[in-house]
């Protein structure tokens, strides 16, 4: 039976249709799977003869301020051991330092490491001091270069070469300051270093392992300093570094099985790509993406089971990866999707960010830890080789675990702040990184116009997103909002009028407009529960909520150690230094852990609902205490699956090994389990 339309209603029914005819008449709103190309680029994209094509342009440093959970992340980094750190580490004491003047006895890639973080971090939360301090080695690197072009610790080799690695990270560092800052000394440095390097022969160049596997970061410099000047001198450079570095380019396997060199090796082919634009270089480096995770990540988080390197029939999901890896394949990310305008990057961008990076850390950041695996119901000092591919205690929540990590973990979060926001060659922004924050850019045609893009949301703990677009004056130009793969029937709506956006998932919706101050997008993501699973793992399950990986919640009993017990040989304390103030941490399990899950016919968890829980005080919504999303569903114990013969998890138990009884579990995001079980098997 239909009811008579009210007067009211009527009347509603028009202003809503008028609101859609209103927006359709007026906005350009498209699905694409590219940014579109275009010449109205107002940020250094690349120059002629490099690709172009539906490339993104990297914002200058300090165009994004993170707000929310991310900028109050940044501010705990720095009161830990980013921050912190050139107070506690002997590689960072300025006396006697390498890259703070000839004759020095230490320094070498930690300097760079931690300073590329710290940097980063003083620009984004403008703190004077430590811009200050980062000046400090800045200056150093600047006026100490030598004659010949050569910048930083000069480390001869027996036949008179000099090793390059350290340097790659320290030009990075150069990079985002000139961003910063515009101080174009940089510029006149870089190039006198790249002309030293072209004086080189290839026998003396990029030979020492490190630098062997990394060159296309060196690469990647290259690029970005051409980008700028113009300088065509510098081009033959781009094949000489890649002729001399690994090749990334085998269609079956690695130059070497290293976890980090992985995540750094991925974009180096697509890097030689923008230069010779031969297909196959941009297919190696997404066939990098796909073979360690074919082989060893079958696994849920974003990341592949290297442990220290990768080993044959290592694939369980209790093999775990480098918290250097995980920043590292952060940043592939974030230069492929650079590069290639992919969503799927900064999908994975956000895997990894949101599911296996955070547990990497303790809450207050003063210590972390050189593993992090999927299936990790221990996090404890004990010496778990050969199960785990390093000898020593490199599970716990150390200050010093390794020299790497604890000096190189902190540029993650800062870059992943950087790219939330990117500029299109078509005069527009791309929302790639959804988090809360306010964006100043140009868009438009001619000089261009400024433009502050706020960001409200508390994704990925939510789905809703709201875009605000202030100006001083209209100004007409596209936004595009990468719509996950995930997210099924997104919602996007132009001042409260719905528009187009069918069938985006995996794309963008762009929204061509004439904007004016206040006018508002919002994106409205259904986040749903699905279920991915690991064939290769014994069709163990794991179990998502958008773009949030779920883990079984496991009681975490704390142990306080002290870290200088701990400490590996090639990690040293400051003289002075108060070790009290920078604990290491056993975490060990205070309730049952060895559940598999409860599916139905369906293949879906069994009673799976979803508790919301009021958003943290402290803005901080990565721990069991503070997360805002619980679980609740089925599981059975499997007393099988227990501790291997070194005191860690057995691989997963076969599907057929014998369970108990159901019971109610609780599960919470991955990113919020030190200890965690996050690949489960199954009963039916």
């Amino acid at each position: 039976m239909r009811l008579p339309l009210q007067k009211g209603t009527i009347v509603l029914l028009m202003l809503l249709t008028f609101g859609l005819w209103a927006c359709r008449e007026n906005d350009k709103v498209s699905v694409t799977e590219r940014p579109l190309s275009g010449a109205q680029s107002h940020y250094s994209g690349f120059r002629a003869p490099l690709k172009a094509d539906n490339s993104l342009l990297k914002l200058p440093v300090g165009s994004i301020h993170p707000e929310g959970w991310l900028k109050r992340w940044l501010e705990l980094q720095r009161e830990g051991l980013c921050g912190q750190l050139g107070t506690v580490s002997e590689w960072l004491d300025k006396e006697g330092n390498q890259w703070l003047g000839e004759g020095g006895s230490h320094g070498w890639e930690e300097v760079p490491y931690w300073l590329r973080g710290y940097s980063n971090l003083a620009y984004l939360l403008n703190d004077e001091a430590m811009i200050a301090e980062t000046k400090t080695w800045i200056e150093a690197v600047i006026c100490g270069q030598r004659e010949d072009g050569f910048i930083g610790p000069a480390n001869a080799k027996e036949n008179g070469r000099y090793e390059v690695w350290p340097q790659m990270i320290m030009l990075w560092i150069l990079q985002d300051y000139y961003e910063f800052t515009g101080d174009k000394r940089v510029l006149d440095v870089m190039t006198k270093y790249f002309h030293f390097q072209l004086t080189q022969p290839d026998d003396k160049f990029l030979e020492d392992y490190w630098e062997n596997s990394r060159g296309g970061d060196n690469m990647w410099s290259v690029i970005w300093l051409y980008n700028r000047t113009g300088d065509k001198t510098l081009l033959p450079l781009i094949d000489q570094i890649h002729r001399n570095t690994a090749n990334w380019t085998q269609h079956d396997n690695f130059p070497n099985w290293h976890g980090v060199n992985i995540a750094q090796g991925i974009r180096e082919p697509a890097t030689y790509w923008l230069y010779k634009g031969d297909e196959a270089l941009l297919k190696a480096s997404y066939r990098d993406q796909e073979l360690i995770r074919e082989r060893f990540g079958q696994v849920p988080g974003g990341m592949y089971g290297a442990d220290e390197n990768c080993r044959n029939g290592y694939i369980d999901p209790r093999q775990g990866a480098e918290t250097c890896a995980m920043v590292e394949q952060m940043a592939s990310d974030e230069i492929m999707m650079t590069i290639t305008g992919d969503p799927m990057w900064a999908e994975n961008c956000e895997d990894v960010a949101f599911n296996t990076l955070p547990v990497a850390f303790m809450p207050d950041f003063r210590s972390l830890r050189y593993f992090v695996s999927p299936n990790m119901p221990i996090s404890d000092a004990a010496n778990h080789y050969p199960s785990i591919e390093n000898a020593g205690p490199f599970l716990c929540m150390n200050p010093f675990s390794s020299r790497c990590c604890q000096h190189n973990h902190g540029f993650g979060w800062p870059y992943y702040a950087e790219y939330l926001t990117m500029a299109t060659s078509d005069g527009g922004l791309a929302t790639m990184l959804y988090c809360a924050s306010e964006t100043k850019a140009l868009v438009g045609k001619g000089k261009g116009h400024e433009v502050v893009l706020r960001q409200e949301t508390h994704y990925p703990f939510e789905g809703v997103v709201s875009l605000v677009v202030n100006t001083e004056k209209q100004v007409h130009f596209p936004l595009y909002l990468r719509i996950p793969s995930w997210a099924k029937d997104a919602e996007v709506s132009v001042n409260g009028n719905a528009v187009a956006a069918e069938n985006a998932e995996g794309k963008y919706v762009r929204i061509e407009r004439t904007w004016k101050d206040g006018d508002e997008v919002v994106l409205n993501l259904p986040m749903e529960i699905f279920v991915r699973t690991w064939e290769a793992n014994k069709n163990s399950v794991s179990v998502n909520y958008g773009p949030l990986t779920l883990s079984l919640k496991i009681a975490e009993k704390y142990v306080v150690r002290d870290g200088r017990e701990l400490s590996q040989g090639d990690s040293h304390w400051q003289k002075g230094a108060d070790a009290s103030l920078w604990p290491t941490y056993e975490i060990f399990p205070d309730s049952p852990w060895n559940y598999s899950l409860l599916m139905d016919e369906k293949g879906l968890p069994v009673d799976l609902k979803v508790v919301q829980k009021s958003w943290p005080a402290d803005d901080f919504p990565f721990t069991q205490e503070s997360v805002p999303l619980e679980f609740t569903a089925v599981g059975c114990r499997v007393p099988s699956w227990g501790w291997d013969e070194t005191g860690y998890v057995q691989v997963l138990p076969d599907e057929d090994a014998p369970k108990e009884a159901a019971e109610p579990i609780t599960l919470i995001p991955m990113g919020a389990a030190r200890l965690r079980i996050s690949a489960f098997p199954t009963a039916r």
